[in-house]
C-alpha cells in the first residue's frame, strides 16, 4: 500500500512539474510577444525630400538651419550638431549658453558633412532650400529629414520638426503659447494697429524694403498691423531699393535693421540713407517714428526664439 501511495504522489509531482514548466513556456512566448510588440517604436515623417521613418524618439540630432536651432532648444532638444549662427560666433547671444556642448559642422550655406558623420547622428535635420544637392550623402549618415524653405512663418517648419523629433505634444503647446500671446498683444495695441508699420534692411551694397511674406513681416501680420501700400504685398521684399524709391518706405512708423558682417560696409550703407536729405523728409522721420532694431531677432535668426522677441520690441515700442 505505501508504495502505490509513493507512486501516486510520484506522479502528481510529475505531472505538477510538467504542468509549471508548460505555464513557464506559454508565459515566455507571451513576454516575447510583448517585447516583440514594445520594440517597435518606429514612425514616419513626410517632408520635402520624400518619407522617412526613423527607428526611435532620436537622441543624437544634428541641425542644419539657424531657425531649425531655436525650434529643437524650445521642444527641449539639444543638438549634438549644429550649422554655425549667421552672425554668431558660434552661436547667437540669446542661446549660446544653452548651446555650449554643441558641435559646429559647417554654416547653412556650406555644411561640413565630414563633421555630421564624426558625431554619429540618429537624425539630420536640414533645408532643401539651402542643403538640397547633399541630400543623399546626408541620408547615408543617418535618417534625413528636409524642411522646404525658410521664408515667411516659422510655424511652418516647427511643426515638421516637431514631428521629426517625436515631440509634436509638446510642439503643439508651443504654437497655443505663441498664438496665445500674439492673441492678447493684439488685444493690448488696439487702435495702433492702424499704424502702417514699414520696414527697411541695409546690407553691403543693398537695400531692402521688406513685405509681408518675411520673417518679421508674418509676425506683424499675424498682429494685425496696417502696412504702408508698397509693402502690403505677399512677397518678401523690394531687394536693390534706390535713394529714388525712398518714398516707398515712408510709413507711421519706420523699423529698420542692419545686416552687418564685419567689415563695416553695411553700417556705411545705413549711415548714408538716414542721413540723406530724401530720407529725413519722409513723414515718419520728420515725426521721429524711426527705431533701430537687431537685424537678428527681425530678420536673420528665424525661429520661435526671435519671434517671442521680436514680441518683447513690439511691446516696448508700442505699449511704453
Amino acid at each position: 500500500m505505501k508504495s502505490k501511495s509513493i507512486l501516486s504522489i510520484l506522479s502528481i509531482m510529475f505531472i505538477l512539474i510538467l504542468t509549471a514548466c508548460g505555464g513557464s513556456n506559454d508565459n515566455g512566448s507571451e513576454e516575447n510577444a510583448s517585447d516583440s510588440k514594445k520594440e517597435d517604436t518606429s514612425y514616419t515623417v513626410e517632408h520635402a525630400m520624400g518619407t522617412t521613418t526613423i527607428a526611435k524618439t532620436p537622441e543624437r540630432v544634428v541641425i542644419l538651419t539657424n531657425e531649425g536651432t531655436e525650434a529643437l532648444l524650445e521642444l527641449g532638444v539639444t543638438p549634438v550638431g549644429a550649422v554655425q549662427s549667421w552672425t554668431g560666433d558660434p552661436w547667437y547671444d540669446y542661446i549660446a549658453d544653452e548651446m555650449k556642448d554643441t558641435k559646429v559642422v559647417g554654416l547653412e550655406s556650406e555644411v561640413n558633412v565630414e563633421a555630421i558623420a564624426a558625431l554619429q547622428p540618429d537624425l539630420i535635420i536640414g533645408n532643401k532650400m539651402r542643403q538640397e544637392g547633399i541630400y543623399e550623402q546626408l541620408s547615408a549618415i543617418a535618417p534625413t529629414v528636409f524642411a522646404d524653405d525658410l521664408r515667411g512663418n516659422w510655424k511652418n517648419n516647427f511643426e515638421l520638426y516637431s514631428k521629426a523629433v517625436n515631440k509634436e505634444e509638446k510642439g503643439k503647446e508651443v504654437i497655443e503659447t505663441y498664438d496665445t500671446r500674439i492673441a492678447d498683444l493684439k488685444e493690448q495695441l488696439g487702435d495702433k494697429l492702424t499704424m502702417k508699420v514699414s520696414m527697411v534692411r541695409f546690407m553691403a551694397g543693398d537695400v531692402r524694403i521688406y513685405q509681408k511674406d518675411s520673417f518679421s513681416g508674418v509676425i506683424l501680420d499675424q498682429l494685425g498691423f496696417a502696412r504702408p501700400e508698397s509693402q502690403d504685398v505677399d512677397d518678401f521684399a523690394i531687394k536693390g531699393a534706390t535713394k529714388e524709391q525712398m518714398p516707398l518706405m515712408d510709413g507711421d512708423i519706420l523699423f529698420y535693421f542692419t545686416y552687418e558682417t564685419g567689415d563695416g560696409a553695411a553700417s556705411d550703407l545705413e549711415n548714408e540713407w538716414l542721413e540723406d536729405p530724401l530720407f529725413n523728409n519722409l513723414e515718419v522721420a520728420q515725426r521721429g517714428e524711426v527705431y533701430k532694431v537687431d537685424d537678428v531677432i527681425w530678420n536673420t535668426a528665424g525661429g520661435v526664439k526671435a519671434a517671442n522677441i521680436m514680441l518683447d520690441d513690439i511691446e516696448k515700442t508700442f505699449l511704453k
